[in-house]
């Protein structure tokens, strides 16, 4: 079954992402196929909770069984997403505060075990050219939105890229390098006032951290 975009205004799956072992869950099987025994190792879960979540997601037709095996002495089950745990600004803006935080929080969390895992596995430094930057910026409405709407078109031209270099594996026979982006965009939380020695009107310039890759 061809994966599909659906109507993230539905109210059940709206509820079903606004739990954050599901929208982990939903978010884990976007990637690779398991069953819910692995996925509780993933999550470090217990597996009847796991299991439990898993058979909601597949009643609200946001994954799929694609096989079966026998492992020691029981048949695990295979899932597959077959949406994308992905809301349009429309979709998202109609989410209650506590699911919009239910899933930020879980997107977070994932970013943070990325990192951590990209580091202690010395993959992190591996590339000189890899990109970290933090900058701090200050914007009126316009400028916020055309940071934003710049962030969404970098996001698209990433999932064209990775189509493009999954051809040229194909074709080839090479080994793909999993990778990770991650775009950020947020109102920081109140600074302090500037001592009155500085720039008034102004707080401290933007940082770039060191090796960031410049554009």
């Amino acid at each position: 079954m061809a994966r599909q975009t659906m109507d993230l205004v539905d109210p059940r799956l709206a509820k079903a992402l606004s739990h954050p072992m599901r929208a982990r869950i939903l978010t884990i099987l976007n990637e690779r196929v398991a069953s819910p025994n692995e996925i509780s190792e993933l999550l470090h879960e217990r597996l009847p909770n796991v299991s439990y979540h898993v058979r909601a997601l597949q009643e609200l037709g946001c994954i799929e069984l694609v096989s079966t095996a026998q492992r020691r002495g029981a048949i695990e089950h295979y899932y597959r997403a077959i949406v994308r745990p992905f809301f349009t600004d429309r979709d998202w803006k109609k989410l209650p505060q506590s699911g919009r935080q239910a899933v930020t929080d879980v997107a977070l969390q994932m970013v943070w075990e990325d990192v951590s895992d990209a580091i202690k596995a010395g993959t992190f430094e591996a590339h000189a050219d890899r990109h970290l930057s933090r900058s701090a910026l200050e914007l009126d409405e316009t400028g916020w939105k055309e940071v934003t709407d710049l962030l969404k078109r970098a996001l698209d031209e990433a999932e064209k890229i990775q189509t493009r270099s999954a051809e040229r594996i194909k074709g080839s026979d090479g080994t793909a390098m999993p990778t990770r982006v991650v775009l950020m965009h947020f109102e920081s939380a109140p600074s302090e006032p500037a001592s009155s020695g500085g720039p008034k009107g102004k707080r401290n310039g933007a940082s770039r951290s060191a090796h960031a890759q410049e554009s």
